[in-house]
Order: C-alpha cells, then sequence, then structure tokens
C-alpha cells in the first residue's frame, strides 16, 4: 500500500506532498475522511504507541483540558479516531515503511522511499 494521510488545508503537508513528486499513491485528506482504526492500529505496529501518533500540538489538546490528564494508550487511540486534529501529519505509508511528521529528518527519509 501506498498511501499518505494528510490534511489539505494545511501548508506543510502541501509543500511536503510537493517534494515527493508521487506517482500511484492514494492520498486522504484527513479532514473529510478520518483514519480508520485498521490503519491507525497498523502504525502504532510500527512506531510502537498510540502516543507517537498523537498530536499535542491540536489546539483541542488544551481546550478540552487533555494536557492536565494522564493518557493511556486506548485514550490517545480513542481521541485520534473520534477527532483528525489529534494525528501528527502528515501519516506516510509505502508498503512496509512508515513516516510520520513533518520533520526534515522524515521528509527526507520519505523522499528516499517513495522516490527510490
Amino acid at each position: 500500500m501506498k498511501k499518505i494521510f494528510h490534511l489539505k488545508s494545511c501548508s506543510t503537508n502541501q509543500r511536503i506532498l510537493k517534494e515527493l513528486k508521487l506517482d500511484d499513491v492514494e492520498l486522504q485528506n484527513i479532514k473529510e475522511e478520518n483514519i480508520d482504526e485498521k490503519t491507525l492500529d497498523f502504525l502504532k505496529e510500527k512506531v510502537g504507541s498510540y502516543e507517537a501518533l498523537f498530536s499535542r500540538k491540536a489546539m483541542k489538546y488544551r481546550s478540552m483540558g487533555l494536557h492536565e490528564l494522564k493518557l493511556s494508550e486506548a485514550d490517545y487511540k480513542k481521541y485520534m479516531l473520534e477527532e483528525y486534529t489529534f494525528l501528527k501529519r502528515p501519516f506516510m505509508i509505502n508498503e512496509d515503511e512508515v513516516f510520520i511528521g513533518n520533520t526534515k529528518e522524515v521528509v527526507e527519509a520519505a523522499k528516499q522511499s517513495f522516490n527510490s
């Protein structure tokens, strides 16, 4: 599977998609269609935890008071399935490789994977 979960309205995500020069990759705008549980579980297996997939930068993280709670793995999963803003983005899947986030290192590794 070659798929990228992104936020269409995010300029950082748009820049990354342009940099990757993708062919034959399915794009999913998470605002229109949030990630499904099966894919989230797959990503968790690749990175080791739901917490690693969770974005604390989301405005709702503070507004819902989540920053004051000790969240469990089940909590992270629940919030990400309920609300797309809690997902770090983009999620890039190239067969068995997974790239999450928008750091320079992650984008460079994804470029090499998708463009090889």
